[in-house]
């Protein structure tokens, strides 16, 4: 890819392209791994609605990757919220789209997020080794916890990424 990104803070002007961003990468990542008709339900209006009142209600939670005005990555960071909390912080998203696969956005994004000292967890589907093996490189290792996936049957596994002397 020849243009170059830009990592910001979402702001309203972005809702909707980040929507966008949001199911065209489930739709790009997850095809065999997710129902169909899951994916193929997915409504860009509604997801759009969804993250403004996420977005005012927690305004530095997602931070995006602009190539001019189209979001094409995002991190969504933040307080854990787990029924189990074992970290502090958690990551409960990073999706760029496919085009942008290996360019270095999702690395930006990253290093946009990640909290230097605090302890922070994921969950990224069992039968996804790919992203598994991205988050391995910032640290993230399997602590052993499985749980289904929200909205489909797939399985998730709990990765943890421990800072030296964070507590």
């Amino acid at each position: 890819m020849d243009a170059t990104w830009r990592i910001l803070p979402l702001t309203a002007e972005y809702t909707r392209s980040l929507a966008e961003c949001h199911i065209a990468c489930w739709r790009e990542a997850y095809r065999g791994l997710v129902p169909d008709h899951v994916l193929d339900a997915f409504d860009i209006d509604r997801l759009a609605e969804q993250t403004e009142r996420l977005r005012v209600a927690h305004p530095r939670l997602n931070t995006i990757a602009v190539v001019e005005d189209e979001v094409i990555g995002f991190a969504r960071e933040g307080a854990a919220m787990d029924d189990s909390v074992v970290t502090p912080r958690q990551l409960f998203a990073l999706y760029v789209r496919a085009a942008w696969y290996g360019t270095g956005v999702a690395h930006d994004l990253m290093r946009a997020v990640l909290a230097e000292d605090a302890d922070t967890s994921l969950w990224v589907f069992e039968e996804n080794p790919r992203a598994q093996a991205f988050y391995k490189k910032y640290g993230f290792e399997l602590d052993g916890e499985r749980r289904v996936e929200a909205f489909t049957p797939a399985l998730e596994v709990r990765m943890v990424r421990r800072v030296t002397g964070a507590r």
